[in-house]
């Protein structure tokens, strides 16, 4: 991966939004991991918010090979082609909104202690503060959200709170706010009832969660 941090974080904010436009930071960015960035990106667009028409367009044009994560991004462009804003929407909000509660709650807190609002939301906002990242006044999520994590990790990734941070950075974040649970996050996605264009979406986060960790293991 070989990124070096190149100056000082300012603090940011952090849109919540899982925007590829930040890509363009002004950073030189390593294309090995603007490549990662768009993935992180892919999984904030779809997970933060019910997909949005231009999301939609962008899956559908997603293009897979023989490997396991080209045939998660064919399964997943091919099931797009298929699905409006509308179900799209409707499925969004079966799996994490519902009148109470969706079919999976999407947070570090509940997979690692059980409740939210617990002990890793305040671990990670440490982090976060150290980091010089703050969460955007008008998301109301709490941000240890599988899906501002994957924000948080672009943002690390491009510079957008500041500067690119390092291998080193990147690696810590990852292993302590993703790596414990993503996976099983993930693989409980890929299983829910209620997931049709977010099943492919699942094997795409599970898929991917797996080549992080290993490209982590390598660079340490």
């Amino acid at each position: 991966m070989g990124r070096k941090s190149r100056g000082t974080r300012g603090k940011k904010t952090m849109a919540s939004q899982g925007s590829e436009a930040n890509l363009a930071s002004g950073f030189d960015v390593p294309e090995e991991d603007v490549l990662r960035a768009r993935f992180y990106a892919i999984l904030a667009h779809l997970l933060t918010r019910p997909p949005s028409a231009e999301t939609l367009e962008s899956v559908r044009s997603l293009e897979g090979d023989e490997t396991e994560m080209g045939s998660a991004l064919g399964a997943l462009a091919a099931v797009a082609a298929k699905t409006s804003v509308e179900a799209a929407e409707e499925e969004y909000n079966a799996l994490f909104v519902g009148m109470a509660h969706g079919e999976l709650t999407p947070y570090t807190s509940y997979y690692l202690a059980g409740f939210l609002m617990e002990k890793p939301l305040a671990k990670l906002r440490g982090d976060m503060a150290r980091l010089g990242i703050a969460a955007a006044e008008e998301f109301r999520e709490p941000e240890d959200h599988i899906g501002i994590l994957c924000e948080m990790m672009h943002g690390l990734i491009t510079g957008a709170f500041g500067a690119p941070a390092d291998v080193a950075t990147q690696k810590e974040f990852f292993d302590v706010h993703i790596r414990p649970w993503a996976t099983r996050f993930f693989e409980d996605l890929e299983a829910a009832k209620s997931a049709v264009l977010y099943m492919p979406v699942g094997t795409v986060g599970r898929v991917f969660m797996a080549i992080e960790a290993e490209a982590f293991a390598m660079g340490a």
